[in-house]
């Protein structure tokens, strides 16, 4: 698995030496990506992306709603290729700021375990 490289502002690097993940890299960087993508942001499907407003920062921080967003978390990770299973996951919800914080995930891949910590959602 190969994956372009992200700028320190978010942004695709081009024409520069290295601006390729390959393995434990890549598929963490593909983990990332495709929490960040917010579902209907993506013009050729808009029912793609993580549902951050759809189901996540419009409901009350309740220990149930908590649960469905992180099912939600899980499966996007999930479905992000080479990811063969979540061995450790816990996030933490702020109902004061309503914001969403993946604390850490320990991701099995094909290529590795990848650590994935401090994704935060919200405003």
């Amino acid at each position: 698995m190969i994956y372009r490289k992200l700028s320190p502002t978010g942004d695709y690097t081009f024409g520069q030496q290295n601006e390729f993940y390959s393995g434990t890299d890549a598929v963490a960087q593909a983990i990332y990506t495709n929490l960040k993508l917010l579902q209907g942001e993506w013009w050729e499907d808009t029912s793609a992306g993580f549902p951050l407003f759809q189901s996540v920062l419009d409901q009350p921080g309740s220990p149930e709603h908590i649960r469905g967003v992180d099912m939600l978390v899980q499966e996007t990770i999930l479905n992000v290729p080479n990811v063969q299973a979540i061995s450790n996951f816990s996030s933490a919800y702020d109902n004061t700021t309503r914001r969403y914080t993946i604390e850490t995930c320990t991701v099995e891949t094909t290529f590795g375990d990848v650590t994935v910590e401090g994704v935060t959602f919200g405003p």
